[in-house]
């Protein structure tokens, strides 16, 4: 025998033996079920994936190919970065990219500020009508954005924030999902710390501050991937407050690529894959921490 039981839980392996994985209580062993869950699953991403696919196909043709609606993933005259030169050789493109990246950075500071503050006052702070409150912050979270698109636009009319950077960014500083997010993780940490530091004559600011921020390092750093994600791909509300071109953000910028012959379809990809390759460098990047964000979220259905 290569091996002898011990007990329920401990094995003994003889040298040169082959280890077998324990499995989890309740977990089944790989079968055919997993196997079909598996497949599915990976259909299911590639279906994600080739539109996305279909999109870099399209950027490396020409404008013939592309406007041709020939189905091959090839252009007749093969793959060039004639669209990629075109765009960069356009001084906007530059502007938008560094529009949509310091103001979406912007959001992401405020709303991380913001969130944080009314989270941990929600979690730790007993005053009137937190419960009510609360109630209130949850229930804004099944509000579409879209119903509070005229009230906000009459708000920055009034302010005289159309077409500025403030009118950009102020509008997308609240987010209830991310208050909620925060209260709940804030909720797990021992309360025996802030009692040892108010002993210590350690205010509630220095507490939050010192304490509490540090310790909430992973979900603050998901708060902040998922904010500057929504913020990089918001397109409504830049795309209605916005109307001088130098101002514009990529996504609101990629709709105005119309020549006099119409829409450049092999541009108007490339732009899209410009677009969208720093939110894929991001992921890669922070990729760990996005995971760790939705599944302590609660999102994850936990």
């Amino acid at each position: 025998m290569s091996t002898a039981t011990l007990s329920h839980t401990e094995t003994i392996t003889a040298p040169g033996a082959r280890r077998r994985r324990p499995h989890l209580p309740g977990q089944k062993p790989f079968g055919p079920l997993r196997v079909a869950a598996f497949v599915v699953l990976a259909l299911l991403a590639i279906g994600w994936l080739l539109p996305f696919l279909w999109a870099i196909a399209t950027a490396f043709k020409t404008e013939t190919d592309a406007a041709s609606g020939d189905p091959s993933w090839i252009g007749a005259t093969g793959p060039t970065v004639d669209a990629f030169a075109a765009i960069l050789s356009q001084g906007n493109v530059y502007t938008w990219a560094f529009n949509s990246l310091w103001t979406s950075a912007a959001v992401t500071l405020i709303t991380l500020a913001i969130s944080a503050l009314a989270a941990y006052a929600f979690s730790r702070l007993d005053f009137t009508g937190r419960k009510w409150l609360f109630v209130v912050v949850i229930a804004s979270i099944i509000v579409p954005p879209q119903v509070l698109i005229i009230p906000l636009f009459y708000q920055m009319l009034t302010f005289n924030m159309i077409d500025t950077y403030w009118g950009l960014i102020l509008p997308q500083v609240v987010v209830p999902a991310m208050v909620f997010i925060l209260k709940k993780f804030f909720d797990a940490i021992p309360i025996e710390l802030e009692d040892a530091a108010r002993v210590d004559g350690a205010s509630r600011f220095r507490i939050f501050w010192s304490i509490v921020l540090p310790l909430s390092r992973p979900i603050l750093a998901s708060v902040a991937i998922f904010v500057f994600i929504g913020a990089w791909n918001n397109f409504l509300w830049p795309f209605l407050v916005i109307n001088d071109t130098t101002l514009m953000t990529l996504p609101v910028g990629l709709q105005t690529v119309i020549s006099a012959y119409g829409v450049q379809y092999a541009q108007v990809m490339a732009q899209a894959v410009l677009a969208a390759l720093p939110l894929i460098i991001v992921f890669i990047i922070f990729q760990k921490q996005i995971v760790k964000g939705v599944a302590t979220s609660g999102f994850g259905g936990q």
